[in-house]
């Protein structure tokens, strides 16, 4: 299978194309690191130079492709709805790059809003709200609509391993900054993890069983409470553990709070997917995390 990847170099993209690759599918990779373009080149993937406003490029690699993944995603908070309005854009034009055809498009989503208070389950629909501009699985599901074979892959919160660079680290950040590494006071939250590993053979499987299903979780561990996840920060770093205020997590405070647990049931029934993968609290007791 020939599959157009978007985020070929990032955190999820290039462990997702390492996967493809080994497993004997021919990727085309976007990437916009010259640099870890060399590297993914090495290993045998195709690499067009692009960001996600060149649209052209991804009609072109999509349009050229058996099949598509999206895992692109600018991570700069400060400027977030544009980030979205980005993406929102970017699903767009793969999927009419797609239309007409049965090659499927996998989006990648998140867990955030999807039902506080409870285990997720891949029947829910996404939060949709006009103060949380991130619409990519809605942009999917709009695209399902046409008749554009699409799907969603919601991925945990953390999706972790050696070398992170996602909320873990965040966490760690501010850890170190402040001496004391936190979770948020009055609030018994908890956040699905899964392995960066697991997560991309699940994309793999996915495209391999035909992209049956709207949605598919990443989430190889339910719900670990971030007060434990804080705590092995703390050990790690060799830092205090403790409750603080909201005021104390700065502009990450509405995510350090959010409940985000999710059952991925339906999804290991589907593809036979089996996490093997460290779960996060061992990672996090790894000397280099």
């Amino acid at each position: 299978m020939h599959v157009f990847l978007t985020g070929a170099s990032g955190w999820v993209g290039s462990a997702v194309a390492e996967d493809l690759l080994a497993a004997g599918h021919q990727v085309t990779g976007l990437v916009r690191n010259a640099q870890k373009a060399q590297a993914l080149t090495a290993l045998g993937m195709q690499v067009v130079n692009g960001t996600l406003d060149d649209h052209q490029l991804l009609h072109d690699g999509a349009s050229r492709a058996d099949a598509v993944i999206h895992t692109a995603f600018n991570h700069d908070f400060s400027r977030f709805s544009e980030n979205c309005a980005q993406d929102e854009r970017a699903i767009q034009i793969l999927g009419e790059a797609l239309r007409g055809s049965e090659r499927p498009l996998l989006v990648t989503s998140g867990l955030a809003m999807i039902a506080p208070g409870r285990l997720a389950t891949e029947n829910d629909l996404p939060f949709v709200a006009p103060a949380y501009p991130r619409r990519s699985e809605a942009a999917a599901r709009e695209l399902v609509d046409k008749g554009i074979r699409a799907a969603t892959i919601r991925l945990s919160p953390t999706v972790h391993g050696v070398g992170d660079h996602g909320f873990i680290p965040i966490l760690m950040g501010l850890a170190k900054q402040t001496g004391v590494s936190a979770w948020p006071e009055d609030v018994e939250n908890r956040w699905a993890a899964v392995h960066r590993r697991d997560a991309a053979t699940l994309y793999r499987l996915a495209l391999e069983t035909g992209v049956t299903q709207a949605v598919y979780h990443a989430a190889a561990e339910e719900g670990i409470l971030f007060r434990d996840i804080a705590q092995a920060i703390g050990k790690h770093l060799g830092v205090p553990a403790e409750p603080r205020a909201r005021e104390h997590f700065g502009w990450f405070a509405d995510f350090a709070s959010l409940d985000m647990a999710a059952s991925s049931e339906q999804t290991r029934a589907v593809l036979g997917w089996n996490p093997t993968h460290p779960t996060l609290l061992a990672d996090l007791a790894q000397a280099q995390y």
